[in-house]
């Protein structure tokens, strides 16, 4: 889902999978986990397929098989919590792929990210 569908109660990000198609009605059906939705043709666009997802996006979720990149060109994501989220997404397979040296140095890694929101900044200002 990639916008609000108030109406419907999904939200930009969720993900489904459809699992019926009526093409004589023009309708098919979503299965998102909670619920199965159904949409008209002229909805589709608000759908796209989900090849990946980030371990940002997928947490709270699991999926049968993950493949999660473990990559020392990008460093910045080498971090404890993330390698942990991801691996915990696998409900039956997870296979990693990069390098053993990319996976010591985000198991290393167990320092906070410090978040750049300006919350503070916002909150004291006059």
């Amino acid at each position: 889902q990639i916008i609000n569908n108030y109406d419907k109660e999904v939200f930009n990000g969720e993900m489904g999978r459809i699992v019926a198609i009526d093409t004589e009605g023009q309708t098919f059906q979503v299965d998102f986990d909670q619920s199965v939705l159904q949409y008209d043709w002229n909805e589709a666009e608000q759908l796209v397929l989900a090849y990946a997802v980030t371990v940002h996006k997928s947490q709270g979720s699991e999926f049968p098989v993950v493949i999660m990149p473990v990559l020392t060109q990008h460093f910045i994501m080498l971090q404890r919590n993330l390698v942990y989220t991801g691996m915990t997404r696998a409900r039956k397979l997870l296979i990693m792929v990069g390098s053993r040296r990319a996976l010591e140095i985000a198991i290393r890694n167990n320092e906070p990210v410090k978040r750049l929101s300006l919350l503070r900044y916002r909150l004291t200002a006059r």
